[in-house]
């Protein structure tokens, strides 16, 4: 999997959250049945597997670059971007997640 498609599954993962709303929406988009079998806390943690991954390569190639083993300091440049963005994509997520969770918990009952 390269850094591209780690980017795209985060983006992906994040939209299949985001419940589907339409004028033609009916009580099947939001059966619980209909739904995919994976929960928030599993695409979660696979999105954080992803980002990891992708920080984890970047880090290989600017390593390999570095001892002079890899020439192309173009990709590495790029694959240091890609786990950057992805990174900051999460942080972001979570930054938001923390940010819903005060306003719930500061609710009136």
């Amino acid at each position: 999997m390269n850094d591209f498609d780690t980017t795209n599954s985060l983006a992906n993962g994040l939209r299949s959250l985001t419940p589907v709303t339409g004028s033609g929406s009916s009580s099947a988009n939001t059966d619980p049945k209909n739904l995919e079998s994976e929960d928030f806390v599993s695409i979660f943690k696979s999105m954080l597997m992803s980002v990891n991954q992708s920080q984890q390569h970047s880090r290989q190639l600017a390593e390999s670059f570095d001892m002079g083993q890899h020439q192309d300091l173009t990709s590495v440049m790029i694959a240091q971007q890609k786990s950057s963005l992805a990174f900051q994509s999460t942080l972001q997520v979570r930054n938001k997640l923390v940010t819903a969770y005060q306003d719930i918990m500061n609710m009136p009952v």
